[in-house]
C-alpha cells in the first residue's frame, strides 16, 4: 500500500480505470492523467510529486478558513468518539445539530430562525424547490408552484438543482429542466456594456422578472431564486440597483425570495452573507460550502419565520436525508464558525485583505487582453478578450478555449484558478495574506501573458 500511495502513475491508472469524475470527459482525463493532490496547508496544495500550488479557488469556493485547522479536526474526532452518527427523524435530535441550528439563526439576517439540514448545496436547492411549493400549498395556494431563476445561474447538479440553474449544457443531459421552472436574463453588464449603462442593465434584468411573472401569472409563481453574486456563472457581480429592484418586484407580486448563499455565505463577500452585502431580505437561504469550510459535507436551508409557520400549518414535511444534521458534520461546522468568529476573519477580510485583493485585481484592467475586472470581497474575475477596440473584440470565436489554455498555464505556474467562458475566476481562502495575494496576482499575470504570447 505504501508503494501505491507513492506512485503517481499507479494512482492515475487506478483513477482512470475506476473513478468517474464530476463535470469531466473521462477519456480525455484518462489520456493525460488526473493531478493527484496529496496534502494541503493554509492556502497551498501539494501533489504526490511534490509540486506546490496556491489554491486561489479555496477548493470549490469552500475552504474559507484554510487547510489544516486542527480545531476542526479535534472537534470532529471528539464527536466521532461520542456519537459518530444518529438521524434526526422520528422525534430525535442531538447536541451538535441543536447548537448549530441556534448558531446559524444567530448569524443569518433578521427573521431567519429555522434551519433544515442536508449534505450539500445541491441538496439544499432541491429542498428549496419542494419547500416553497409545500409552503404555498400549506397556506391554501397550491397553484403557486413556478420558480423563476436566471440564465447562466448555477444551483447544483441534482435534477432539481440543475433545473433551477440556467446552464444550457447541463439542461442537454438528463431531460432538464423539469417542469415549473422559468429562466430570465442574468444581470451581466459585460454582455450589454456597449449599449447600456450598468444601472440600465440592473433595471432591465429586474424588469425581466416582472415581465415573466405577468406572463405566467402571479397566482402561479412561488419564488424567485438567485445567488447574490453568480459564482460558477463567472463571478457576475450585479449592478448596484439590481437587488433592491428585485426585492420590490417580489414584494409587489407576493412571491418568495430565495437567496442561494452556497458560495457567498460565511464571509465570502466580506459580510457573513451576500444578503448582508447587497441588503437582500430573503425568505429562504440555501447554505453549504463555507458552513464547514469543506472539512465535512453539510448544507441547509434557513427559512423565515413566515415560511416556517406556513410549513408547520401543512403538517409533516415529507422530505429529508439520512445525513440531515449529521453529528460529526455539525461539529465541524460549529468549530469552523468558532474559528471565523474568534480570529475575526470576516472583519479582517472586510477591512484589509478584500480591499487589497480588489485593488490588485483592478490593476489588470490595463492589460490588453483583459476586457473587464469583476469582484467583491474574496471573489474576482478577469474577463479575457482578444482586444479592446470594439464589440467584435470582446469575445473569442471559440468560447472557453482561451480560458482553458490560461488555466493550464496557471497550473504550470503553481496557481489554481478556474476558467468560465474565458473569464479567469478566483475565490481564495478568506485567510489569505497580502503577501499571498501578491503571489497570486503575479502568477495570474504571468499566466495571462503566456496565454497570449
Amino acid at each position: 500500500m505504501q508503494n501505491l500511495h507513492n506512485s503517481n502513475a499507479h494512482l492515475q491508472e487506478l483513477d482512470a480505470r475506476h473513478h468517474l469524475h464530476p463535470f469531466t470527459h473521462a477519456p480525455s482525463l484518462a489520456k493525460r492523467g488526473a493531478r493527484v493532490i496529496s496534502k494541503a496547508e493554509g492556502v497551498y496544495l501539494w501533489d504526490v510529486e511534490g509540486n506546490q500550488f496556491l489554491d486561489a479557488m479555496a477548493g470549490l469556493w469552500c475552504v474559507n478558513v484554510g487547510y489544516g485547522r486542527q480545531e476542526i479536526l479535534e472537534a470532529v474526532s471528539a464527536q466521532m468518539q461520542q456519537l459518530p452518527y444518529y438521524n434526526t427523524f422520528f422525534q430525535t435530535t442531538h447536541p451538535p445539530v441543536v447548537e448549530l441550528s441556534a448558531k446559524v439563526a444567530e448569524l443569518t439576517p433578521e427573521g431567519l430562525n429555522r434551519v433544515f439540514f442536508c449534505s450539500s448545496g445541491s441538496e439544499a436547492n432541491d429542498t428549496v424547490l419542494r419547500m416553497v411549493r409545500h409552503y404555498w400549498a400549506s397556506v391554501g395556494k397550491p397553484a403557486k408552484h413556478i420558480v423563476i431563476s436566471r440564465e447562466n445561474a448555477y444551483h447544483g447538479s441534482t435534477m432539481a438543482g440543475a433545473s433551477l440553474g440556467g446552464m444550457k449544457p447541463m439542461h442537454k443531459q438528463g431531460g432538464l429542466p423539469i417542469g415549473g421552472i422559468e429562466h430570465i436574463m442574468q444581470p451581466h453588464w459585460f454582455l450589454h456594456s456597449d449599449e447600456l449603462s450598468e444601472e440600465e442593465v440592473g433595471r432591465k434584468a429586474a424588469q425581466a422578472l416582472e415581465d415573466k411573472i405577468v406572463e405566467v401569472g402571479a397566482e402561479n409563481v412561488a419564488a424567485f431564486i438567485g445567488e447574490p453574486v453568480q459564482g460558477a456563472g463567472g463571478v457576475i457581480v450585479p449592478p448596484s440597483n439590481y437587488w433592491s429592484l428585485i426585492q420590490d418586484v417580489c414584494n409587489k407580486y407576493n412571491i418568495l425570495l430565495v437567496a442561494d448563499e452556497v458560495i457567498c455565505g460565511f464571509g465570502r463577500t466580506g459580510s457573513w452573507f451576500g444578503s448582508n452585502t447587497f441588503d437582500i431580505k430573503p425568505d429562504l437561504m440555501a447554505i453549504a460550502k463555507g458552513l464547514s469550510s469543506g472539512y465535512l459535507p453539510i448544507g441547509g436551508v434557513v427559512v423565515s419565520d413566515k415560511v416556517a409557520e406556513g410549513l408547520d400549518a401543512g403538517g409533516d414535511f415529507n422530505h429529508g436525508y439520512t445525513y440531515s444534521g449529521h453529528p460529526a458534520c455539525a461539529a465541524a461546522a460549529l468549530a469552523n464558525i468558532e474559528i471565523i468568529q474568534k480570529d475575526k476573519i470576516i472583519e479582517k477580510v472586510a477591512a484589509t485583505t478584500a480591499p487589497y485583493l480588489q485593488k490588485k485585481l483592478a490593476e489588470f484592467a490595463t492589460h490588453p487582453n483583459v476586457g473587464q475586472v469583476r469582484g467583491v470581497g474574496m471573489l474576482g474575475a478577469l474577463q479575457l478578450v482578444p482586444g479592446k477596440k470594439g464589440k467584435s473584440q470582446k469575445f473569442f470565436e471559440k468560447a472557453d478555449e482561451t480560458g482553458v489554455r490560461c488555466r493550464e498555464h496557471c497550473l504550470d505556474n503553481g496557481l489554481v484558478m478556474r476558467a468560465v467562458d474565458d473569464a479567469m475566476i478566483l475565490s481564495p481562502p478568506l485567510v489569505i495574506t497580502e503577501a499571498e495575494i501578491d503571489e497570486l496576482c503575479e502568477k495570474a499575470l504571468k499566466s495571462i501573458d503566456q496565454t497570449f504570447s
